[in-house]
């Protein structure tokens, strides 16, 4: 595998900008891996963090390098600091970023497909949020999305006193998300209703976790929809070893061709 720390200048944002990217490489001398490179355009995983860490966090806190060595799968991994993947209210348009000029720029700079086959995202806590966005507001280029213990209702929590301050910086009130581009519930809602591609979806959350109830709410209204999804919860908490563990479900779970 290639890991390659790329920092460049975002016209979204207007400043600079960084991300953690994985190659596949085909190689036989890395002792310990088993790589592996599958056509000339790479499948991609948007693998995206969480509130209070920023796009090294996942190379840091788990071994996705050497869990993704094998599958012949690029991971790209964006710094979007505290912005919950959304055009804020008060600060930069990250989801303008995220969504539109953050695929040019990777597809500009490496091998990765554009087909929709093969493009997935996931995230953790608040980029389980982001991942689930990205897939319902775009389910014509993602076909799966994974969240592991994601904010998945956030209209629960913009209405929670503790969090207002700070996601009244991203979302404006809590009245301005029920119901918007912003509210995961109303986005699959509209994708269950659509004629169009729906992507599958994968969700895991710890029992112990404080979004355990936020994330339940979630998974049942996404099965009263109808929608593809894959539900796992088991004992744990909002923490790495579970993610770690976790990490490695979901890319058992994606449909790559070469598994």
């Amino acid at each position: 595998m290639a890991f390659i720390q790329c920092d460049f200048f975002s016209e979204v944002l207007g400043l600079s900008s960084s991300m953690n990217v994985i190659l596949p490489q085909w190689t036989k001398g890395q002792i310990g891996m088993r790589s592996s490179r599958v056509g000339d355009k790479h499948p991609v995983l948007y693998l995206l963090h969480g509130y209070s860490d920023d796009h090294t966090i996942w190379g840091r806190r788990t071994s996705i390098e050497r869990y993704v060595s094998p599958l012949g799968l690029a991971v790209v991994m964006p710094a979007v600091n505290k912005s919950f993947y959304t055009d804020m209210e008060k600060g930069d348009r990250y989801w303008t970023f995220i969504s539109e000029e953050l695929p040019s720029i990777v597809r500009s700079f490496f091998p990765i497909s554009d087909r929709r086959e093969d493009n997935f995202v996931a995230g953790l806590s608040m980029g389980g949020y982001g991942a689930f966005k990205l897939a319902l507001r775009h389910p014509d280029r993602f076909s799966a999305a994974a969240s592991l213990s994601g904010v998945l209702d956030i209209v629960e929590r913009a209405e929670n006193t503790d969090l207002l301050g700070s996601l009244e910086n991203v979302f404006g009130s809590a009245e301005k998300v029920k119901g918007s581009e912003n509210d995961l519930l109303y986005l699959a809602e509209r994708v269950a209703k659509s004629n169009g591609n729906k992507p599958m979806l994968y969700q895991c959350c710890g029992t112990e976790d404080f979004l355990y109830r936020n994330n339940i709410a979630f998974r049942d209204k996404v099965r009263e929809l109808g929608l593809d999804l894959t539900y796992e919860e088991e004992p744990g908490t909002h923490e790495w070893g579970y993610w770690d563990k976790k990490i490695q479900s979901v890319l058992k779970w994606l449909p790559l061709k070469n598994k």
